[in-house]
């Protein structure tokens, strides 16, 4: 296997309720105020913030490369993850921040005490294509 790219699974209803924070507050503020400078900056700096946030839910992907899983989150890219020291994958239900923007998501643990939380659109092929190149990964997922 050269090279394959799962883009991750987003749950939108979590993206509007990131939404409803930033802005949820605001409508009352909005609605008696008159505009001013500082009111419409803050309000356009946080649409900037929920931009990149915005950003990270839909450029997140997971790549499987040679011996390597490879994890990018819109603009960041995390260390890269020897597929044959990953110990066990299962299912988590932890909101832990993560690469993850979904609440459908997997545990991966590799290493001596590492994990990582991601959210593979398809994670039974994704789990099925980390296996062939590590067999002995414990999938805890599969009959879920």
């Amino acid at each position: 296997m050269m090279s394959k790219c799962y883009p991750s699974k987003i749950s939108y209803a979590l993206l509007v309720f990131i939404f409803l924070i930033f802005f949820g507050p605001l409508i009352p503020i909005v609605l008696s105020e008159t505009l001013n400078v500082a009111l419409l900056g803050t309000v356009a700096f946080l649409f900037v913030v929920f931009a990149f946030i915005l950003h990270l839910f839909l450029k997140t992907e997971y790549t499987i490369e040679s011996n390597l899983l490879k994890i990018k989150c819109g603009l960041l890219n995390y260390k890269p993850i020897d597929i044959s020291t990953i110990k066990e994958i299962s299912k988590t239900k932890s909101l832990m921040a993560s690469p993850a923007p979904s609440f459908d998501r997997i545990e991966i643990k590799y290493g001596e005490f590492n994990s990582i939380i991601i959210s593979p659109k398809d994670k039974h092929e994704f789990v099925e294509d980390l296996i062939k190149i590590n067999p002995n990964i414990n999938n805890l997922i599969a009959n879920s």
